[in-house]
């Protein structure tokens, strides 16, 4: 317990002032998204990942990027949930590959998730066994967003209310497809335009508006 009391307690990282700064209209995205075998933390792998880049509230379409991931793991419910196959997987990359390329946007962008706490320590965890140095990241995190707008009334919502097409719902976004790690990033990245849109709409608005709703996180770089 006293543990947890002292992480609670130690100050975090702080945002690095040229983002704290930044107008959120010029601020480039990152929005990551990944499919996993399962959401047990001790044993879970990536089957997919997919990202797109975005700023000014516009979605850069030739930036989409989109890679199935080699594995020997069992795919549990995988191809009920996420349409992979072992066929696909078989054909899939090396994770490898896609890390190499986005540890390159990790000092350039801010990375968003819709969870950042599952994908950035599935992420940090596989940077680590990979031995690739991870430079200091900044993300924001839309179902924290949400969250942060739902709980003003000290009601805490249903479980179901935080999921992506629900919070994509309630800005009265189009459904999507789901469970595909390209498509997720799109959706999660429109859902966080919707979002800075109600909560900081003036041109002026920096990241720094965006503290009060305990949305943004740094992950300093990893010791390879």
């Amino acid at each position: 317990m006293w543990q947890k009391i002292k992480q609670w307690l130690a100050p975090r990282p702080q945002v690095p002032q040229k983002w704290l700064n930044m107008p959120l209209v010029e601020i480039p995205f990152l929005c990551i998204d990944l499919e996993l075998t399962s959401l047990d933390l001790n044993d879970t792998k990536i089957l997919s990942i997919g990202w797109v880049e975005g700023k000014g509230k516009q979605i850069s379409m030739q930036s989409c990027f989109y890679q199935v991931v080699s594995t020997t793991a069992s795919l549990n419910q995988s191809p009920v949930i996420h349409g992979l196959t072992a066929q696909d997987i078989a054909q899939g990359q090396p994770l490898r590959v896609a890390l190499e390329a986005l540890k390159g946007f990790a000092s350039s962008h801010i990375w968003v998730f819709h969870c950042t706490g599952l994908d950035m320590t599935v992420l940090n965890g596989v940077f680590k066994k990979l031995n690739i140095p991870l430079p200091t990241v900044v993300t924001v995190d839309t179902l924290r967003f949400d969250l942060y707008q739902l709980t003003k009334n000290l009601r805490p919502p249903p479980l179901n209310a935080m999921v992506l097409p629900v919070c994509r719902a309630r800005y009265n976004l189009p459904a999507v497809p789901a469970h595909n790690a390209l498509d997720d990033a799109m959706a999660t990245m429109e859902l966080l335009f919707a979002q800075i849109q109600k909560f900081a709409p003036a041109k002026h608005d920096t990241l720094e508006s965006l503290l009060v709703a305990d949305v943004i996180d740094v992950f300093p770089a990893n010791e390879i």
